[in-house]
């Protein structure tokens, strides 16, 4: 069958992807991948064939100029992390998201978003469905131009999630609290906007251009939101990017590894540093006499920035987290897909310091699993993690419940084994297919 993957250009994204490509690709599938050309490079580098769609404006340029326009919100308008509250409560008899936390959340996130990772890339994607015909569409979660794209050519399509399922429970939320609204208020941004996009190629809005058909989600169970989705589990397989292991790594220690990473954004978005580089100093100059080996992994220019190295410590611009992961004790990092699933499935204890839209779920989920802990980024100093270093390497119930996780990752179906369920339900090509195997 031929499998068409796209995903808005972020290489986090598209790395989150790669696997599960290359599953299909073995199994002998055609399989392309399109993505922006920013994109382009990784997506050969990583063996895969590409195909370019949408504007030669990176996304960094784009996010920028869309702050100077004033079309999406400053960072710092952002809600305080953890808020509002009723997204991100894990209880089973939770409060719904009011209708005007709803629509803010609509009007200022998801929405803004959507305009941003799509519109580029609307018509060359469609065209390129139109002259390739692929029978499966797989596209990244918030890449609502796949869906799009699959809906006009008739394909079999699944949106493959990178992180907790945040964004359905928002839209569960919403079309509840839609109807509960008198008929003129019963207003829906991203229904309309999904509604003009499909109809510009002969296409009607339904629910399955929000959610897919079904869902992929390599999160393990125990880190999931309930939700009415079909949903297909996949365990984590990680993908870093070309790369090449260090000799050091290779050399025996007398101390734990420790590693701490912020993530490869690093290196093309500062407006998303989870930490100062003067927060980094202090927690450097915290932990310089713990006996450890801990390998900091920074952007050559934001290295260049210390003042004070501690002797326990390895300054890299890059490590592969499949290869270090493995030789280490713990990890401090910010909650990406990449650092949390590769932690996960290597059953390394967690120290995470994040500010992305799911970070308090995973805080929650993390520390109910026992294998690891949390900090927010407003309250990160060098005490603190110093102390939450030290529970990490001298609590064994830490290491042995990150055993315990990394065990229920690989009891996951593999992406070669999924690749079996996915010629099933395009083989028998009807969207029922899809609810008859949940």
């Amino acid at each position: 069958m031929r499998v068409l993957i796209v995903t808005f250009p972020w290489k986090t994204h598209l790395y989150n992807l790669v696997p599960l490509a290359w599953s299909l690709r073995t199994a002998g599938h055609e399989v392309r991948v399109a993505s922006e050309p920013e994109l382009i490079d990784a997506i050969t580098g990583a063996g895969l064939t590409a195909v370019g769609v949408g504007s030669g404006e990176t996304m960094p340029e784009r996010v920028r100029r869309a702050w100077r326009e004033g079309t999406l919100p400053p960072l710092a308008e952002a809600p305080p992390l953890g808020e509002p509250a009723p997204l991100f409560d894990i209880r089973p008899d939770r409060e719904r998201l009011s209708w005007q936390q709803l629509t803010r959340l609509y009007d200022t996130l998801v929405i803004p978003r959507a305009w941003l990772c799509n519109d580029t890339m609307m018509d060359d994607l469609v065209g390129l469905c139109r002259e390739w015909r692929p029978d499966l569409v797989l596209w990244n979660a918030v890449t609502f131009a796949g869906s799009v794209a699959a809906a006009a050519v008739g394909a079999v399509h699944a949106r493959v999630l990178y992180s907790v399922d945040v964004y359905t429970r928002m839209r569960e939320d919403y079309l509840h609290a839609k109807a509960l609204r008198p008929p003129e208020e019963r207003v829906d941004g991203l229904r309309d906007w999904l509604s003009g996009c499909a109809g510009k190629y002969g296409c009607e809005f339904s629910e399955e251009l929000v959610n897919g058909q079904f869902t992929i989600d390599p999160l393990p169970e125990s880190f999931r939101l309930d939700h009415q989705l079909v949903t297909f589990p996949m365990q984590y397989v990680p993908y870093n990017g070309p790369a090449i292991v260090p000799p050091w790594l290779g050399e025996r220690l007398q101390v734990p590894r420790v590693l701490m990473t912020f993530g490869v954004s690093m290196n093309d978005w500062p407006e998303l540093y989870v930490l100062s580089v003067e927060r980094v100093q202090e927690i450097l100059d915290a932990v310089g006499d713990l006996e450890m080996e801990l390998v900091l992994t920074l952007p050559a220019d934001v290295q260049r920035r210390l003042h004070r190295v501690p002797d326990n410590t390895r300054l890299v611009e890059f490590v592969p987290l499949a290869a270090i992961l493995p030789t280490c004790a713990a990890v401090v990092h910010h909650g990406g897909a990449g650092s949390f699933g590769c932690a996960v499935r290597y059953g390394v204890p967690q120290l995470m310091i994040s500010q992305a839209l799911d970070a308090p779920l995973k805080f929650q989920y993390l520390e109910r699993s026992g294998a690891g802990i949390s900090i927010n980024p407003a309250d990160v100093d060098g005490p603190r993690v110093r102390a939450g270093l030290v529970r990490l390497l001298d609590d064994p119930s830490f290491q042995a419940n990150a055993d315990r996780l990394r065990e229920e990752v690989l009891s996951m179906p593999s992406p070669n084994e999924l690749v079996q369920s996915l010629e099933d339900l395009v083989a028998d090509a009807a969207p029922s297919a899809v609810s008859a195997a949940q």
